[in-house]
C-alpha cells in the first residue's frame, strides 16, 4: 500500500524532503547486508509505498507541498530534482506570495478556506496515483501559522474527503525557549485540532533533536539541515519495509495500518514519540560494534526513563514491583508508564533478539494485556549504514512535561488577553480558545492517571 505524504510549511516541506532523500539513499545503498532477493523486495516495497515510476525512470516521489510562500518549495523541488536519484512531481506542490506571518488563526481560518479546492486537488490526484491507498502522513510544525494554522485545517479536509484512510500527523514540538511570541497559542490550538481528526500524532521535539546533534553527532554549528536529517533519519527507521509479527514472509502491507493498530489502542491516546539507537557521525560507525543485548537494554531504560537518546540515561529508575497495585500518583518518580510500545530492529541476526524486558507488564497500564501492549517488528536488512539498529515508537507519558508546560504558558497569556486580538481579527474567538484548553486538560489528565 502506498502513502501520500503531505508536506505543510516551511518546516514540513524541508524535513519532507530529508525523509524521501533519505530513504532513497538507503535502497540505494549496497550496505544491506543480506540476501539478494530479500534486498529486491525490500526495495520493490519501499518504492511503493513512498515513490512512483514515472517514464523518466527516476522514482517520484508520493508527496503534496503546501506552503503560503514559494521561496522554500522552489528550493526543495530544485534540490530533489538536482540529486538524480529522486524527484518531486511538477504539478503537485501549491504556493502564494504571502506568508502567514506566524498566525495559526489566518493558516487556519482565511488560507485554508481560500484554496482548499487547488489544495485537496492536488491529494487527490496523488491518491489516484496509488494502486492502494493506505494513508497520509503529513509533516507540519506546531510553532509558524502555514504548518499548524493551514496544517489543522488540511488535515480536517483530509478526514472529511478520505473518512477510512488512515491519518499520522508528524508535528515538530517548538524549543522551548521559542522562535516565535505566539508560539504557545499556535501548538494549543493545532494539537487540540489534530486531536479531533488525525489517527495519531508523531512528535519530534526540536530541542531533543538538538541535543542529538551536539552530544550524538558532535555537530558544532547545528542548522536546521542537521536537525531535519536526523529527524528524517528516524523516521526511515519506521516506515522502511519491516516484517511484522504475523505478516509472514513478505514485508508489511500497510504501514500506517499496522502501526495505529499496534500502538493507539483508544483514542483518548494518540501521542507517540520515537526514540532510535544507535546514532553517530557517519565517520565513527567502522570504529564501533553493538550487541543486540546491549542495545535492547539500552532502548528499554531510555523508555522507562524516558530519555531520549542513549547519552546521560537514568539508570537508577526502575519500574514498580509487579503486585504493588500503588495508585498511579505513588509510582516511582520520572517512572515513564506505557500504553503501548513497538520496537523495530533492522541488520544482522535480528531473528535471535530477545525482547522479553518489553512484555514486563509493570511498564504497562493495567487496563491492557502486555502481550497486546508490545509488537515487534524486524527485518535482516540493515539501515542506511547501520549494521544493527533499532527504534521504538511509544505511547507513553513522554509528552507530558512539555504538553504541560505549553499548556501552563498559553494560559497565563491567554489570561492576561495577551496577543488575543491578533486571532479575533481572524475570527478565532475566546470560547475556540477554551475549547482547546479543555480538549488539551482531557489529554493531560488522561496520560497523568495512567
Amino acid at each position: 500500500m502506498s502513502i501520500v505524504t503531505v508536506q505543510l510549511g516551511q518546516c514540513g516541506n524541508q524535513i519532507g524532503h530529508e525523509v524521501f532523500s533519505a530513504l532513497c539513499s538507503d535502497i540505494r545503498g549496497t550496505h544491506g547486508l543480506c540476501s539478494k532477493k530479500e534486498n529486491e523486495s525490500y526495495q520493490d516495497s519501499c518504492k511503493e509505498r513512498f515513490f512512483c515510476e514515472e517514464e523518466s525512470a527516476v522514482p517520484v516521489a508520493r508527496a503534496v507541498l503546501v506552503d503560503m510562500e514559494p521561496k522554500v518549495i522552489s528550493q526543495t523541488l530544485s534540490m530533489a530534482a538536482r540529486s538524480g536519484h529522486w524527484k518531486y512531481s511538477s504539478h503537485s506542490h501549491f504556493c502564494q506570495k504571502q506568508g502567514s506571518g506566524n498566525n495559526w488563526a489566518n493558516g487556519y481560518s482565511v488560507h485554508g478556506p481560500r484554496h482548499k479546492e487547488a489544495i485537496m486537488n492536488l491529494v487527490q490526484k496523488e491518491a489516484e496515483k496509488c494502486d492502494r491507498l493506505g494513508g497520509f502522513f503529513t509533516i507540519m510544525s506546531m510553532a509558524g501559522g502555514t504548518g499548524s494554522g493551514l496544517g489543522a485545517f488540511v488535515t480536517q479536509c483530509l478526514r472529511d474527503a478520505f473518512p477510512t484512510s488512515f491519518i499520522l500527523n508528524h508535528v515538530i514540538w517548538p524549543y522551548g525557549t521559542g522562535e516565535v511570541i505566539v508560539q504557545n497559542y499556535n501548538s494549543v490550538l493545532t494539537l487540540s485540532h489534530l486531536y479531533h481528526s488525525s489517527d495519531a500524532l508523531l512528535v519530534h521535539e526540536n530541542d531533543v533533536i538538538h541535543k542529538i546533534c551536539s552530544q550524538l553527532m558532535n555537530i558544532k554549528q547545528i542548522s536546521f539541515r542537521d536537525v531535519n536529517q536526523v529527524i528524517a533519519h528516524q523516521l526511515g527507521s519506521v516506515f522502511q519495509p519491516t516484517h511484522t509479527a504475523g505478516g509472514g514472509s513478505g514485508y508489511s502491507r500497510n504501514p500506517l495500518g499496522d502501526l495505529m493498530e499496534t500502538l493507539v489502542p483508544h483514542p483518548e491516546f494518540r501521542m507517540l514519540g520515537l526514540r532510535n539507537i544507535p546514532q553517530m557521525p557517519e565517520n565513527s560507525l567502522p570504529y564501533s560494534t553493538f550487541s543486540w543485548p546491549g542495545l535492547i537494554k539500552h532502548l528499554r531504560q531510555m523508555l522507562i526513563a524516558n530519555a531520549q537518546m542513549e547519552e546521560g540515561i537514568d539508570w537508577q529508575v526502575r519500574p514498580p514491583h509487579p503486585g504493588s497495585s500503588i495508585p498511579s500518583r505513588n509510582k516511582p518518580l520520572h517512572f515513564n508508564t506505557s500504553i503501548a510500545n513497538l520496537v523495530i530492529l533492522r541488520g544482522k541476526d535480528v531473528h535471535s533478539v530477545d525482547l522479553g524486558s518489553f512484555q514486563d507488564p509493570s511498564l504497562y497500564t493495567s487496563w491492557l494485556n502486555p502481550q497486546d501492549a508490545f509488537n515487534a517488528w524486524r527485518t535482516p536488512r540493515a539501515f542506511n549504514k547501520y549494521e544493527k539498529s533499532a527504534s521504538l515508537v511509544s505511547n507513553s507519558q513522554f509528552l507530558l512535561k512539555p504538553l504541560d508546560s505549553i499548556v501552563g504558558k498559553a494560559w497565563n497569556m491567554f489570561a492576561s488577553k495577551a496577543y488575543l486580538h491578533q486571532y479575533t481579527k481572524f475570527g478565532i474567538q475566546e470560547e475556540d480558545f477554551l475549547d482547546c484548553f479543555t480538549t488539551l486538560e482531557q489529554v493531560i489528565s488522561s496520560y497523568t492517571n495512567l
